[in-house]
């Protein structure tokens, strides 16, 4: 049986050590044939980074790790690229740092190229330089491979003042693959991001960006396919259902898919949990819902057009922006709007990130998670308790502090109620609606619970929520699925800050 490929980036090791390998040759060798310049964004721990690698040996002409695979034989092997690669790793805490990092990656390329340039020339002259001597003495066109080309500006979002210094030493140093594109075969470049042209990318107009073309949708990533067929030694003993559940969802205009990282992990250790989520950190995010105003249930229903995708501005951050392009969300559906502009519906990918994205979200709106009230909703709702359920959403509104009222910019007291408890019953891993849409109107949260349907309105002080939710039929098109409805009508005190009043039926 082929070993899992934790943690492992090199695709020679991958080959030679008998890991297992999801063929990506296909996509490969269509990019070099159809085009020069290139970007590629994903979230992170996607497989970039391997598959920069695979290109990488494809160029050098390191036929014989390729056998059996898509290019092996439509590929003329005969021909050997001078390789640059610019793999960002290390401190970029300051200016001065990056640039240490620059020149030493450019030192580097130089040893293993066996190409001498004047290395105290500042990083963007010296990358010129190595382009041409590469050029010169190889005697063939330089292909440029540039992974994690944002990573020096994404390690500073927590200071803007750095970041726009490293964002301005890096457009200075990528304009030279505009200015050196005669020595130039091929350029890809990968990252998170993607800053708009004229922060980052500016003069690059030649790049062509593959995020969001479907026929590369599966560029990085395993397909469910993949886990019943090249995965079924270690997916055979698994629930596949529930694989999907809580991995599956990440959608790029082809098929659903999978992040590699969790799929290895869960492989390996035969549990799940949020794998992806706790290998990184979320400190920018926190810092956005800190700034904005936000009624966290509405980021259920997050609409963006095609540019605001394509944007990513560190003067101007937008949450629906970081949102998806650091993987919290994906994207749900296209369509277009009434001026024909593209359009994305965007969604949490799966139960993982619904999980630990809203325990992250009530640690925001009540300074800690309380665990064994997640537990006591869960079972309250699963056996029908509603007193139960009632008297939780009391105690949980009593511990919390007083100043995060007072000092919480989330709307009005209502926005505040509703956010705290639709983040505490996403966190439980159930589907959950907010504004769930009848042809009366919209109703504040549906949820769903094994054959159980709750039917939630909430209301400040004026009462009446139960009321509303019989009048309009929130409930109507939910009939014909036979399960148990039932309605369930929540009010608050301004006051009291606390639940005031709670009536609930259950329908049929």
């Amino acid at each position: 049986m082929q070993k899992l490929p934790i943690g492992i980036q090199t695709f020679e090791k991958i080959r030679e050590e008998n890991y297992l390998y999801i063929d990506k040759t296909k996509e490969a060798l269509e990019l070099i044939n159809d085009y020069e310049y290139i970007f590629l964004s994903r979230p992170r721990r996607f497989g970039k980074s391997l598959f920069l690698d695979t290109l990488q040996n494809i160029f050098e002409g390191n036929k014989k790790l390729f056998e059996g695979l898509y290019i092996y034989d439509k590929w003329d092997w005969s021909i050997k690229y001078p390789v640059i690669k610019i793999d960002w790793a290390g401190n970029f805490k300051s200016l001065e740092s990056t640039q240490k990092v620059a020149k030493k990656i450019l030192k580097d390329n130089q040893k293993r190229l066996k190409i001498d340039c004047d290395i105290d020339e500042d990083a963007s002259s010296c990358f010129a330089s190595l382009i041409q001597e590469c050029y010169e003495k190889y005697n063939q066109k330089v292909v440029v491979l540039i992974d994690e080309y944002d990573k020096p500006i994404l390690d500073n979002l927590d200071n803007i003042y750095r970041a726009k210094e490293n964002r301005d030493f890096l457009r200075g140093l990528y304009i030279q693959l505009k200015a050196n594109d005669r020595y130039l075969k091929f350029a890809f470049l990968t990252g998170i991001s993607k800053f708009s042209k004229a922060s980052i990318f500016s003069g690059l107009n030649n790049l062509v960006d593959i995020s969001l073309m479907p026929k590369f949708g599966n560029i990085c990533g395993y397909t469910h396919e993949n886990i019943k067929e090249e995965f079924f030694e270690y997916s055979k003993d698994f629930d596949l259902d529930e694989v999907k559940d809580w991995y599956n969802g990440y959608y790029f205009l082809k098929d659903k898919i999978y992040n590699p990282f969790d799929i290895l992990r869960l492989f390996d250790s035969k549990e799940f949990k949020n794998y992806w989520w706790e290998s990184g950190q979320s400190y920018s995010l926190i810092e956005m819902l800190k700034k904005g105003s936000y009624y966290i249930p509405e980021l259920e229903n997050l609409i963006v057009s095609d540019d605001i995708l394509n944007s990513f501005d560190i003067e101007d951050l937008e949450l629906e922006v970081l949102l998806y392009q650091a993987g919290y969300f994906t994207i749900g559906s296209k369509f277009l709007d009434f001026d024909k502009i593209t359009n994305y519906k965007l969604r949490v990918p799966n139960k993982e990130v619904q999980i630990s994205l809203n325990k992250l979200i009530i640690k925001y709106l009540t300074k800690k998670v309380d665990n064994p009230k997640r537990a006591s909703l869960f079972y309250s709702l699963r056996d029908s308790n509603l007193e139960e359920f009632k008297h939780i959403l009391e105690s949980l509104f009593a511990s919390i502090p007083y100043n995060n009222y007072v000092k919480n910019e989330i709307g009005e007291f209502e926005g505040y109620y509703a956010s705290v408890i639709y983040a505490y019953l996403a966190s439980l891993g159930v589907r959950i609606i907010a504004e769930d849409t009848s042809n009366r109107g919209r109703v504040d949260m549906t949820l769903f619970i094994e054959n159980k349907i709750y039917i939630i309105e909430f209301k400040v002080g004026s009462g009446g929520a139960l009321t509303q939710i019989k009048e309009k039929n929130y409930h109507q098109k939910y009939l014909s699925e036979n399960k148990d409805i039932y309605l369930v009508g929540i009010e608050f005190d301004r006051e009291i800050r606390n639940v005031s009043g709670f009536e609930w039926e259950r329908v049929g």
